[in-house]
């Protein structure tokens, strides 16, 4: 028997539309999932929602920094208003312009590090924060963060990043320990390199090479490999799934 991908009559946030959030957004749209969908990005995450919409599916996108607590909640509360509840969360943000400015504990800029755990930390529990109350009130729901393989791997570079990213963990286990009788799973995805479309145009051949080469399969990730194994934990078939880092990552890491 397959996976059951139908999830009709409920409501998920998406904050972080870009990528793998959109990815996810699209395959929960089509299983029957009303979708509000926020993003730095404002006009990213309508665009999002709009193809999603011409599809026959329900959605809605809306700017929204995860940093930032009241775009937070007008994103939990429009999708409230509009959809009556939230039943899943997938927190799929990250801030990318600091990045490349993210060096090594000693030299890094500390404005780095704030804007790095504004969003990937900081943010992520504002979004738990928003959610879990409309969740308790439906009788629970599903939680699934998106990390990275930065978190635990050790690199010589990204440390405010793997940091924020390791923090991630803890407030999943901490959710999963706290709601999991409460009806409340969580999880973490932790990907490793996908290229996105604009990767795909942008990113030269040898770095592709480099980062398949990483791996132990024929190719390397895409936002949809990605979006299947959130949707899974989402999914009612993962109701006994709960406080796990899952990696995937084309066989990149192995724990």
């Amino acid at each position: 028997m397959g996976v059951d991908m139908t999830f009709s009559g409920k409501v998920a946030v998406i904050a972080g539309g870009g990528g793998i959030g959109g990815a996810t957004a699209r395959r929960l749209a089509a299983g029957g999932v009303a979708v509000a969908i926020g993003d730095l990005d404002g006009g990213s995450a309508e665009a999002v929602a709009g193809a999603i919409v011409a599809q026959g599916g329900q959605a809605f996108g809306q700017a929204c920094d995860i940093g930032n607590e009241a775009d937070v909640n007008g994103l939990v509360e429009a999708a409230v208003v509009r959809y009556g509840g939230v039943d899943m969360l997938h927190v799929n943000a990250a801030d990318l312009q600091v990045i490349f400015r993210d060096s090594n504990a000693v030299d890094v800029d500390l404005a780095v590090f704030d804007r790095t755990l504004a969003v990937n930390l900081r943010g992520h529990l504002l979004c738990t924060r928003a959610a879990i109350p409309r969740m308790l009130a439906r009788g629970g729901g599903a939680i699934v963060y998106t990390s990275s393989s930065a978190a635990f791997i050790g690199e010589a570079e990204r440390p405010c990043y793997a940091m924020a990213k390791a923090g991630i963990h803890a407030l999943m286990r901490h959710v999963a320990s706290r709601w999991g009788k409460a009806g409340i799973r969580a999880n973490v995805v932790a990907p490793g390199f996908v290229l996105t479309e604009n990767n795909l145009k942008t990113m030269p051949e040898e770095f592709k090479a480099l980062a398949l080469g990483k791996t132990r399969s024929t190719r390397t990730g895409k936002p949809e490999d990605i979006a299947a194994m959130v949707c899974l934990l989402l999914a009612d078939d993962g109701e006994w799934i709960n406080g796990q880092v899952i990696s995937v990552d084309g066989g990149a890491t192995m724990r």
